[in-house]
């Protein structure tokens, strides 16, 4: 869980299936001291893992990935210059399943886009 260690989240909108919020980063987690020396980046699998707890946190449940159909790495976030980014994204539920269509960005640049399905775990 990258939650409270890596990134904070806050201002959860919901208007109806459009999901907002804006994402604090963690400059100093020691992630970003291997990914990369000297040119920190979040790494494209901690924003994939970004979107899943978001999501998580709105339906109250715990979700798997079942189907990535599409993932596409427009920019790098540089933690030092991007500390706050926000993330959107439409939700469509029906039974076990939620298609997301989703992305982190900032009011002129789009860092990452995504669209997929997840499924509730069944414990």
């Amino acid at each position: 869980m990258l939650q409270h260690h890596l990134f904070t989240f806050t201002d959860l909108q919901i208007e109806k299936d459009i999901v907002k919020t804006h994402i604090k980063l963690n400059p100093l987690h020691p992630i970003f001291k291997g990914h990369f020396p000297d040119n920190p980046i979040l790494p494209g699998v901690c924003m994939m893992q970004m979107v899943k707890e978001v999501l998580e946190a709105y339906t109250n449940k715990e979700i798997k990935l079942v189907l990535g159909q599409d993932f596409k790495f427009l920019s790098i976030i540089c933690p030092e210059e991007n500390t706050m980014i926000q993330m959107e994204f439409k939700i469509n539920t029906e039974n076990e399943k939620i298609r997301i269509v989703a992305q982190l960005l900032t009011n002129t640049i789009v860092f990452f886009k995504f669209k997929g399905t997840f499924h509730y775990r069944w414990n």
